[in-house]
């Protein structure tokens, strides 16, 4: 008679557990992947404090590749907060593919100048996008990794039974 409720507070206590440190395993994973996005925000603050007083007829693309940095910032600094919901993940998911293409257009511009890419104050920030990309590509793969371990263990029965004693959100993926 006692050992039905210990055998099933034992099996919560484990499902517990098992859900918890998958939530720090992708916490963890946020944390590595924001690293990435501090960096490549401060590389790109300086590819455009390097192009903007040469590049005066491209104020449109300067400006776009500034508002998607900060769309990229605003949306970073919400899932810091919290890297295990769905709608802020999403929002930064948007932000990135905005910056992106932002980016694209700015490189790309600069690439047509070819006394102005040379310069070390283009050139150093622009080399660091390129490295800070690949380990971008690296770190989003991790977190996602992470967050589907997380939702994996969350829908899964009989730990779903525990979503909403401990509530148990599914985490969004980029």
């Amino acid at each position: 008679a006692l050992a039905a409720p210990v055998v099933l507070g034992l099996w919560m206590l484990g499902a517990y557990n098992r859900v918890m440190a998958l939530r720090g395993a992708l916490h963890s994973a946020w944390q590595q992947l924001d690293t990435v996005i501090q960096a490549r925000q401060q590389a790109i603050g300086s590819l455009v404090d390097a192009v903007e007083p040469r590049m005066a007829a491209e104020r449109s693309a300067i400006d776009a590749m500034v508002a998607a940095q900060v769309r990229v910032a605003t949306a970073a600094e919400v899932v810091r907060r919290r890297p295990t919901t769905v709608e802020p993940v999403a929002v930064l998911a948007k932000a990135e593919g905005d910056l992106a293409a932002a980016l694209a257009r700015l490189q790309s511009l600069v690439e047509q100048q070819a006394e102005l890419r040379h310069e070390p104050a283009v050139s150093s920030p622009t080399k660091d996008l390129v490295e800070l990309a690949a380990r971008m590509r690296f770190n989003r793969q991790g977190f996602n990794d992470a967050a589907n371990a997380y939702n994996a263990a969350v829908t899964q029965f009989p730990t779903r039974l525990l979503v909403r004693v401990f509530r148990f959100e599914l985490a969004g993926t980029l």
